[in-house]
Formats: structure tokens, C-alpha cells, sequence
């Protein structure tokens, strides 16, 4: 057995599973959390304007690619090979919930190659950008709508249960939102910009909504039965997630609106989308602060009692990368150097947290112990 010889295992890649097709058999979504987090990261780390940063912004943003590449290959492979366990993804409360990652995964790296893919090949990766952000719009209201069916039809749920994975299916259309308002400027054609626009609004109310009634039974949840056990600690941190999304969502979108509106004819409903824009942006930014304080102190109440690492600690890394990213646009939109400083801050923060949990995951992938499959113990 692996753990009668330590020091020669800890050496050995998969050391802890049976067999190296373990790794496909035993994989599930929860591992697009990880290109999610990188992505996010190379995000705020170009923000900084920083021309070393932006080096290796760009390098982790190839990182969040392959990353992204070898997870699709693996989990096809393991539909492929192990349908029939695959299969009870559908029925399982928890890991059905990071269906989500997928598209949110792939809106990140979208976003970056908006960033860092036009530095590089200039327009010429826009057509490839829009083509692949409809195919994210797609995934992400097919999770939006699908996953909650499946809670009310063919899982079990109770409250005392439930955590803030509850949230990452219905996030996912508000990740492609924002998305969309940052492809909107670069289309060539202004038709193209209203239907983008458009359609990212859309996208947003499918699910802010729906996120903040979750929010609502969480919080109830957690009154009536404290706080979820530790080994979903880092769920404290996903409630960020749609808060700091709906703003920065908002703070794009109106910023594009003017020009996007009166291209079609409604200019004064752009100067009104913007308006909202800076508004909704400002008043999301100051819920998800409660949100961001509640994490810390959540947080540090479980590091005294001890938590177990497993993948759900990436949940630290993308909400709080979401929320440093709308507190840089409001700083870009309302000068004031608070918003600027405190997003430093939070870049310092989200790539501590992301040095920490990468090195964390690097070494239980290495070991394979992190190649857990909850839904293959189902019947």
C-alpha cells in the first residue's frame, strides 16, 4: 500500500491511486475551477499596468489555456471510457453544481484573449472570440436552466445542506454577460455590437436574480444551522462571486452603451444604461463588501478549527478576482484613489491565495489524491 512507504510514494506521479486511468475515471468538473482562478489572476495582474506583471499575466493566461485543453480532453475521455459513471454527475447535489466551471472557465479566457490575444495578433482573433463567446452563452444558460431542473426533479436537497455551490450554475450566465460587454467595442459592425449587447444584459438578469435569492436561503442556512462543515470552507468565498460579477457586468456594459445605442438609434437610453451602469456598479460593490468581510472572518474561524485541502479551496481565487476587477473599473470611473489602493490590495491578496492553492493542487495531482469522484460510490 502507497501509505506503508511515504517517502518513495510521495516521488511516484499518482501514488495514491490504483491505477494512472484512474486520473480519467476519477475526474470531474471541479477542476475548472483552477483555469478560472489562473485567469482571473492574469486579469488583475495586467490592471496593475506593471510591464513585468504583464509578462506573466500573459504567461499565466497561456497557463488557464492548456489547463482549460487537458481538462476538456480528460473529462471526454471519460465520458468516453466510463459513460455510465459519468452519467451520475446528474444526480449528485454537489458536483453537478460545478457544471458551471465550464463556461465561466471559458469566458475567462475569452476576457484574456481580448487582452492579451489582440496585443498579439491584433483583430484578426476577434472573429474567434465572438464565435466562441455565443458558444459560452450557450453553455451557460444551458447550466443556468438544466442544473436547477435537476434540483427540483432528480436530486435530494435539504437546507441544513446547502452551500454556496449552489451558486456556480446560475453564475455562469452572469461571467458570459460581462464577457460580452468587453467583446462589444471590438466588433466592426454595429448591429453586431446591439446583439451582443443586448444579449449580455439579457444574460445578466437570467442570473443575478436567481443568485441573490440563493444568497437569501443561504443566509437563512446559515442562521438556523451554522456554518457548512470544513471541508466546504472555501464555499464562504463564492457568494462574492456573483456580487462582484453583477457589478463589473454593470460597469462594462454602461460604459458601452452610449455608443452601442446610438449607433441604433437610442442614444438617450444609452446615456440611462450608463447611468444604471455606474449605479447598479457602485451599489453591488458595496453588497459584496459585507460579503468579502463575512468570508474573512468565516475563514478565519475555520483555519482555527482546521480545513482539510481539496479542490473547492479554488473558490477563494475567482470571486475575489471578479471583485478586484470591478473595483478597478470604478476606480477608472470615479478617479478616487480609495478604489484604486484597495484593488491593489486585492491583487496582493488573490495572488497570495493563488500561489498557495496552486502549489496545494500541484502536489495532491502529482500524488493523485486529489482525483475524487463522489458520484462513483452512487447507485
Amino acid at each position: 500500500m502507497p501509505c506503508t512507504q511515504p517517502r518513495a510514494a510521495s516521488w511516484r506521479p499518482f501514488s495514491q491511486l490504483a491505477h494512472p486511468l484512474e486520473v480519467i475515471r476519477q475526474f470531474t468538473p471541479n477542476w475548472f475551477a483552477a483555469t478560472m482562478g489562473t485567469g482571473v489572476l492574469a486579469l488583475a495582474f495586467h490592471q496593475l499596468r506593471i510591464p513585468l506583471l504583464d509578462s506573466l499575466a500573459e504567461g499565466l493566461w497561456w497557463l488557464s489555456i492548456g489547463l482549460f485543453v487537458l481538462f476538456c480532453v480528460l473529462y471526454g475521455a471519460r465520458w468516453v471510457l466510463f459513460f455510465d459513471e459519468a452519467r451520475r454527475i446528474f444526480a449528485h447535489s454537489t458536483v453537478s453544481m460545478f457544471f458551471g466551471t465550464i463556461p465561466m472557465g471559458l469566458a475567462t479566457l475569452l476576457n484574456g484573449a481580448l487582452v492579451f490575444g489582440l496585443a498579439r495578433w491584433g483583430e484578426a482573433v476577434v472573429p474567434w472570440v465572438q464565435a466562441l463567446w455565443w458558444l459560452d452563452v450557450g453553455l451557460a444558460l444551458l447550466c443556468g436552466v438544466a442544473i436547477p431542473y435537476l434540483m427540483f426533479t432528480r436530486q435530494e436537497h435539504s437546507i441544513d445542506q446547502m452551500t454556496a455551490v449552489w451558486l456556480l450554475p446560475v453564475v455562469a450566465a452572469e461571467v458570459a454577460a460581462a464577457s460580452g460587454g468587453l467583446l462589444a467595442p471590438h466588433l466592426a459592425d454595429a448591429h453586431r455590437q446591439f446583439q451582443v449587447l443586448v444579449t449580455s444584459y439579457v444574460m445578466w438578469a437570467v442570473s443575478l436574480p436567481v443568485a441573490f435569492s440563493i444568497l437569501t436561503i443561504l443566509m437563512l442556512r446559515m442562521a438556523l444551522h451554522k456554518l457548512p462543515p470544513a471541508n466546504m470552507a472555501a464555499s464562504s468565498w463564492l457568494a462574492l462571486g456573483p456580487i462582484g460579477t453583477g457589478a463589473l457586468g454593470m460597469l462594462v456594459l454602461g460604459s458601452d452603451a452610449p455608443a452601442v445605442f446610438a449607433a441604433s438609434g437610442l442614444g438617450s437610453l444609452g446615456e440611462v444604461a450608463r447611468g444604471l451602469g455606474l449605479v447598479a456598479g457602485i451599489v453591488l460593490w458595496g453588497a459584496g463588501l459585507w460579503w468579502l468581510l463575512t468570508a474573512v472572518l468565516i475563514t478565519l474561524r475555520y483555519l482555527r478549527q482546521g480545513m482539510p485541502f481539496n479542490l473547492g479551496w479554488w473558490g477563494f481565487t475567482f470571486p475575489l478576482g471578479v471583485y478586484c476587477m470591478a473595483t478597478f473599473k470604478l476606480a477608472q470611473w470615479l478617479g478616487l484613489g480609495f478604489f484604486s489602493v484597495f484593488a491593489q490590495v486585492l491583487v496582493v491578496a488573490l495572488a497570495m491565495l493563488w500561489v498557495l492553492v496552486a502549489s496545494r493542487t500541484v502536489r495532491g495531482a502529482w500524488r493523485g489524491e486529489l482525483f475524487v469522484s463522489p458520484c462513483i460510490a452512487m447507485r
